[in-house]
């Protein structure tokens, strides 16, 4: 299992979907989840879902929020935020999972083609490419982890403060 995940964060609903499956994932002493927003400086579009105030100190506070609530599930969380002047945040997640020396990064994808992907932007698809260890990329549509709701409940709760954050 692995020990240090990343879960990276816009504050979308499809990042927030991406939690549960980062949270099942670790298990065990010396496991820890940490939360990966990238405020960008500048942030004039808004390619897919990403949100357009990802750079909002509010929004910073709802993705600590998630944190915390992972943390009182019995998972041990941290939060980095990272400022980014650009428009592409990958390799900014890419950086950080190296630096903690990270297992797996896990994040939300809009669901477009990989063809609709490249023209909007997407994070994840850069990510995949830049990455220093595996990506878990979890569609719209993918049900919630039946082990971790089964075991603990914490994703029902995670997902209800995901989605009063969102």
């Amino acid at each position: 299992m692995p020990k240090t995940i990343i879960w990276a964060s816009d504050g979308s609903a499809n990042a927030a979907r991406a939690l549960p499956h980062a949270t099942a994932l670790l298990d065990g002493e010396g496991s820890i989840l940490i939360a990966v927003h990238v405020a960008q400086e500048h942030s004039t579009e808004n390619p897919g879902n990403a949100r357009a105030d990802a750079d909002d100190p509010t929004l910073v506070e709802e993705v600590r929020s998630l944190v915390s609530d992972v943390t009182e599930s019995g998972i041990r969380g941290a939060l980095r935020v990272v400022n980014f002047p650009g428009m592409q945040p990958a390799q900014c997640i890419a950086d950080v999972a190296s630096e903690v020396g990270a297992d797996m990064i896990v994040v939300g994808t809009r669901g477009h083609s990989p063809v609709g992907g490249v023209f909007a932007g997407s994070v994840t698809q850069r990510l995949l490419q830049v990455a220093p260890c595996p990506v878990l990329a979890v569609p719209p549509g993918a049900p919630a982890p039946a082990s971790e709701t089964e075991a603990t409940g914490a994703p029902d709760r995670v997902a209800a403060g995901a989605a009063a954050a969102l």
